[in-house]
Parts: structure tokens; C-alpha cells; sequence
């Protein structure tokens, strides 16, 4: 049984410029020890899609249709006390921001402490004794003594190790990180991106990496979910996906990566913006920047095409060679 399936999910926003289909029709599913990057744009749904996992999305959100099935309990039917009961414990998030896991004014000891006695009895010395074990994990230094700190006396990349350490407290079956390491300097990201595939092989924990950025997914994830406009329009397993895409929208994000192309030659650039989605067009919600688009992408909105070897996209014009867009 997955850990994590979702069916059609859908999450709208009801705002007076009209509704927004945030999350429009999203599925996948995820095993135990799996990571799947989840790719797009800005704006494209991805926190949005992790957030409503979670049931974390706040009025004028809401997950309107769908299922989110987490080792084959519906999430959406839960009532509230019960997903408090799930978060930090069975399911966690790492947010790309480490300041909106912990309290400023509070010890990393004291967080820790309470994450864990939180969802288990046991005693404070034995919570501690997991914490140290747990910042040890993520390449804390003297994670004893680091305990008796406040975020403000770690660095960004430290502070950021501390949250994916609360993550891991308590053994969750599913992790979703929301960009965890978009702010910090490259070579923090590489050794954070190598510590969560590392443990996520160790512990049997599922992970959803939530980025813009293929290039990070490419080492990290088994597979990948690419997002434009609330709809996964490419999904597969990850070197069948970066080696051979047919949505142009991946082609086109794999061209804007520095150092894809040939030395020397302009990066590729996706013409346009992403697409007012309170006022999506007709059709195909790519098609205004598509060089592949027809009439029939402007008038019809394309299904979910499958080619085997779990590689499916939404196109009606793929890119036949997966090499790129022509």
C-alpha cells in the first residue's frame, strides 16, 4: 500500500476577482522511502498542493473535491483534532522559511522537547536524549550544547537543519518540504539535499520536495511532478523525465538551467508569464507561450497522455523526440 495517494485533488480560492483553481484536478501517489520532486513556476500550486495535504490552507482556501489518501485514511475527512494529531507525528513540513518552524523567543531544546511530548508520553530526559540524536543526524555540531541556543545564534543553513530535525523527531512516515533550500548558499543546499536523501533511505520516510528548480530534483528525487496553472502537465521517474521530456513546459525549464545548453549560447527562455489564474484561457493554459500550440490547443484542454514506464503528460502536441523544443 502507498504512503501517500492522491486522487484528483482539487483546492479552489473564492476571492472577489472570482475562483481560483489552485490545485485543479492533481494526482500521484508516493511509496515509503520514495521522493518525489513536485516542479514548477511560481504560482504554478505546488505549496498550495502541499499545503492542502497537510489541511493547512486557510479561508478563502479550500479543498473542494478529492481525496488524500495517507496509508489509506482519507485526510479530508478527518475532523481537526485528528490531523492535529498526524502533523509532527506521522506526516511533517519543512517550510522554506526555518523561522516559521521555531519560536524566537523559545531554546531549540524547548521546541524539541515539546514537538516530541506532544505526541508521546515520555519524559523530558528522553525527549532530549532524542533531540540530540536527531541534530546529530542533520550535521549539527555539539548538538548537546547547540540545545541550550535560540535560532538567532544559528546561521540560516543551521537554523534550517534544526527544522528539518524537528521534522524527523518523531519518525513521520511522510515529509513535505516547501523549498527548504531556496535561500541558502549552494554549497549548504548540496549537503542538506544529501542528508535528506540519505535518511529518507534510512527511515523508510516518503518525501515531497517542493522547487522550482529541476536541477535540484535531478540528484535528489525518484521521480517528478511538473505544475503549470494547478495541473500536473509531465510526471515520471526522474532520468526517463530530464532525458527524454514531452511537455514543452519541462523542455522549457530544463533549457533555462545554466550550464544545460552548449557553452556560449543563450540560456532558453520561456516567452511570457504564468497565466492570471483567477483568468485562465480557453483550452490549454500553456498555450499563449507554447511554440507548439495549434487551434486545438487554444480551444480544448488536453488529457492525460501515458507512454508507459510511468511517464505520462498533458499535451496534444508533445515533443516527439524528447529532445527539446524544436
Amino acid at each position: 500500500m502507498s504512503v501517500l495517494d492522491i486522487r484528483d485533488l482539487q483546492t479552489h480560492f473564492f476571492t472577489d476577482a472570482g475562483v481560483v483553481k489552485a490545485v485543479d484536478g492533481v494526482s500521484f501517489s508516493l511509496a515509503a522511502g520514495e521522493v518525489l520532486g513536485l516542479v514548477g513556476e511560481s504560482g504554478s500550486g505546488k505549496s498550495v498542493t502541499g499545503f492542502s495535504i497537510l489541511r493547512l490552507v486557510d479561508p478563502p482556501g479550500q479543498v473542494v473535491g478529492g481525496q488524500i489518501l495517507f496509508q489509506g485514511q482519507d485526510l479530508a475527512q478527518l475532523s481537526n483534532r485528528e490531523m492535529r494529531s498526524l502533523r509532527g507525528n506521522r506526516i511533517a513540513m519543512i517550510f522554506q522559511d526555518p523561522m516559521m518552524t521555531l519560536n524566537p523567543v523559545l531554546r531549540i531544546e524547548t521546541q524539541m522537547v515539546e514537538a516530541v511530548r506532544a505526541h508521546e508520553r515520555i519524559s523530558h530526559a528522553a525527549a532530549r536524549d532524542r533531540a540530540i540524536t536527531t541534530l546529530a543526524k542533520v550535521g549539527i555540531p555539539s548538538p548537546a550544547e547547540r540545545l541550550a541556543a535560540y535560532p538567532h545564534q544559528f546561521s540560516g543553513g543551521m537554523r534550517q537543519r534544526v527544522a528539518i530535525a524537528i521534522a524527523l523527531l518523531n519518525g513521520p512516515d511522510l515529509i513535505v518540504a516547501d523549498e527548504p533550500t531556496t535561500a541558502l548558499d549552494v554549497t549548504i543546499q548540496s549537503q542538506i539535499l544529501a542528508e535528506v536523501q540519505e535518511l529518507a533511505r534510512e527511515t523508510g520516510t516518503a518525501l515531497i520536495w517542493i522547487t522550482h528548480d529541476l536541477a535540484v530534483v535531478a540528484g535528489l528525487a525518484d521521480k517528478i511532478s511538473v505544475m503549470y496553472a494547478g495541473k500536473i502537465v509531465e510526471s515520471g521517474p526522474t532520468g526517463q523525465v530530464l532525458r527524454a521530456p514531452r511537455h514543452p513546459y519541462t523542455a522549457g525549464l530544463l533549457g533555462s538551467i545554466p550550464g544545460h545548453g552548449r557553452r556560449g549560447e543563450r540560456l532558453t527562455q520561456i516567452p511570457g508569464m504564468a497565466p492570471n489564474m483567477a483568468r485562465l484561457p480557453m483550452g490549454c493554459a500553456f498555450a499563449p507561450r507554447c511554440a507548439l500550440a495549434g487551434d486545438l490547443c487554444r480551444k480544448t484542454a488536453p488529457g492525460v497522455s501515458d507512454i508507459g514506464g510511468g511517464q505520462g503528460y498533458r499535451c496534444h502536441y508533445p515533443i516527439a523526440t524528447g529532445e527539446g523544443v524544436p
